[in-house]
């Protein structure tokens, strides 16, 4: 197994690709960068993880991960306000959001 095969990878490949749908109409080029940088954080922390062999690398993979889902959370929450991020938009990334960092906290919790 590699980890494009994981369900948490493939979520966060969700995640990318609307994050990237969002800002396509976006002119605001550092809310747009970093909101599309944070969500392609986590699929590279993601990546990161399941590659590394000691379980202190893992949980420290495991952590980046969930913060830069916090991240987007926070991205999307301003986008919302600012009118970049339609409420549909924001309701569905945001749930994405919450399933990936449910799934991240419940294999921190695994390997402790």
């Amino acid at each position: 197994m590699q980890f494009e095969d994981l369900e948490i990878w493939k979520m966060t490949e969700k995640l990318i690709l609307d994050a990237y749908k969002i800002c396509k109409e976006i002119k605001d080029f550092g809310f747009k960068d970093q909101l599309q940088r944070a969500s392609i954080s986590i699929a590279n922390n993601i990546s990161e993880w399941y590659e590394r062999q000691t379980i202190k690398e893992k949980q420290r993979f495991l952590r980046i991960t969930k913060w830069s889902c916090w991240e987007v959370r926070n991205m999307l929450y301003f986008g919302l306000k600012l009118w970049y991020v339609s409420q549909q938009q924001y309701s569905e990334s945001y749930s994405q959001c919450i399933s990936i960092s449910k799934m991240i906290y419940a294999f921190i919790k695994k390997i402790k």
